[in-house]
């Protein structure tokens, strides 16, 4: 009588293409970190190049060497919180950029500021909470990838969005100018 034996990766190789069949048909996708706005809102570049950033907003000082906490490494004046939590002033005009999920950038680099791949030049804007809708205005700074990559934020925007320090957060990033 002749035995057949299987192999213990058999099952393995098997669950792993049964996975792979289910990404090519759609289930068990990631949904993409960044939707742009629709194509009647797109903003240009040159939209974008004509607002400057604001240098206010990222003039705090470096934390020491031995901050460890929140607090120690948020170097932000209190007045510069409040400017950054103001709403934008009513001459101003926002354009939706997109969306996009955030991670803590630096805690070391001082300032509020966002950095993501759906701008190609410095430039000021918003990024607001999706949810809880608290905002922040930001200096936005170009990093290289495609318009759907993540972006990283500074921990002075994270704490006044009160967004997680640890988890992802989805935020409406809009031009101010």
């Amino acid at each position: 009588m002749t035995r057949f034996m299987i192999s213990p990766t058999v099952p393995v190789m098997g669950m792993a293409l049964l996975l792979s069949a289910c990404g090519n048909i759609g289930l068990f996708q990631p949904e993409d970190t960044v939707t742009a706005p629709p194509p009647e809102a797109e903003v240009s570049a040159q939209e974008v190049a004509e607002v400057a950033p604001d240098p206010e907003l990222t003039a705090a000082p470096p934390p020491p060497p031995a901050a460890k906490t929140q607090e120690a490494l948020d170097t932000t004046s209190a007045a510069q919180r409040a400017a950054a939590a103001a709403p934008a002033a009513p001459e101003e005009t926002s354009k939706l950029l997109g969306t996009t999920v955030a991670s803590l950038g630096s805690p070391t680099e001082p300032g509020f500021w966002l950095k993501t791949p759906l701008v190609k030049t410095e430039t000021k804007g918003r990024v607001t909470n999706k949810a809880n809708g608290k905002s922040s205005a930001v200096t936005l700074i170009p990093i290289d990838g495609p318009a759907t990559g993540g972006s990283r934020m500074s921990l002075p925007a994270m704490r006044l969005i009160e967004a997680s320090l640890t988890d992802l957060t989805e935020v409406e990033v809009t031009l101010e100018g």
